[in-house]
């Protein structure tokens, strides 16, 4: 089967429409920063002739298909296997001393959930992996083995928002007193029995335990709050980035982020704004966008995305040219 007809980009068209003005020109650079298979990376060296892309992930698998599906421009493209906070050093060593563009969509990956044996999926028994780089790195199974009840319940509690932290914890000290777990089936199965039945009709009760363990598998937000400020710091003037986030923590990290960038720096007080106080970017949009409802109806892996965009509009301090 195509490739095409299994991955369908979020938000394909905003995307491009928000990145547009920014890499239209002939020689416009452009980072995805999370190239998964492909699909967004497509549709932009195919919209723009003069552009090229350099094509970020930390998943060999997902580079390697998305090295054969970009095959044809291989002369306009340069992938690289590094997490996204590595986006300045991938940057420099293609010779680039900034780029026009910039494309994050976050979280898992269409890759990592349609291949039942990576684990990330509550639905299918599966290792409990959860490496986006399985190559290096702690396994969700380590984690669940390895953390005491006081760490599982932090986790689920900061990175998955459950209010039932404490009880899947001890339930989970529990069970792995009496045999290791090591598969996404028993561990879903421990969960599911711990729930009080009234809690199993608001959701499955997988849902935010597995994004959790995911969260603190690769390092998720983490990763992220270095990435975004490096990102920022690699736009010229006239640059643009675009974030799709999947969940609220993720969004909120970036919200922040760009509150920060395209606010003042005036001292409060001071009767004038002075030129090196003012914003240096200026959002695209107005908040967050969501998916229309033709779009989730398209693509229902869209319904939680939060779209957010911002234009760099002047250089760092002290630097004449960005």
């Amino acid at each position: 089967m195509d490739i095409r007809d299994i991955h369908t980009p979020v938000f394909l068209e905003r995307c491009i429409e928000l990145l547009a003005p920014a890499v239209s020109h002939e020689g416009a650079v452009l980072v995805d920063a999370t190239l998964g298979m492909g699909g967004h990376a497509e549709a932009l060296l195919q919209r723009f002739g003069g552009l090229h892309l350099i094509g970020l992930d930390r998943d060999r698998d997902a580079l390697a298909i998305a090295g054969r599906r970009l095959e044809r421009f291989a002369d306009r493209l340069t992938l690289v296997h590094t997490v996204y906070d590595g986006i300045a050093a991938a940057i420099a060593g293609t010779g680039t001393d900034g780029v026009d563009g910039i494309l994050f969509d976050l979280g898992v990956s269409s890759l990592q959930l349609d291949e039942a044996d990576r684990g990330f999926a509550y639905s299918h028994d599966a290792p409990l992996d959860m490496r986006m780089d399985q190559t290096t790195g702690m396994t969700a199974a380590e984690v669940v083995a390895g953390y005491g009840e006081g760490d599982l319940r932090r986790i689920f509690e900061r990175y998955g928002e459950e209010k039932l932290a404490g009880r899947y914890a001890r339930a989970i000290i529990a069970a792995r007193a009496l045999t290791p777990i090591e598969r996404s089936g028993q561990l879903v199965q421990i969960l599911i029995d711990a729930t009080p039945a009234a809690a199993r009709r608001t959701g499955h009760p997988a849902k935010r335990v597995f994004q959790a363990l995911r969260i603190e598998v690769n390092a998720e937000l983490s990763v992220l709050e270095r990435a975004i400020p490096a990102a920022l710091s690699s736009l010229k003037v006239g640059g643009r980035i675009v974030v799709l986030a999947y969940q609220s923590l993720e969004d909120r990290l970036v919200k922040r982020a760009f509150a920060r960038a395209s606010a003042s720096t005036a001292p409060a007080g001071l009767p004038v704004e002075l030129p090196e106080h003012a914003p240096r970017f200026r959002p695209l949009v107005k908040g967050a966008e969501l998916a229309s409802d033709q779009e989730r109806a398209r693509n229902p892996r869209a319904t939680p995305v939060r779209l957010r965009a911002i234009e760099r509009v002047r250089p760092e301090p002290g630097k004449e040219t960005a």
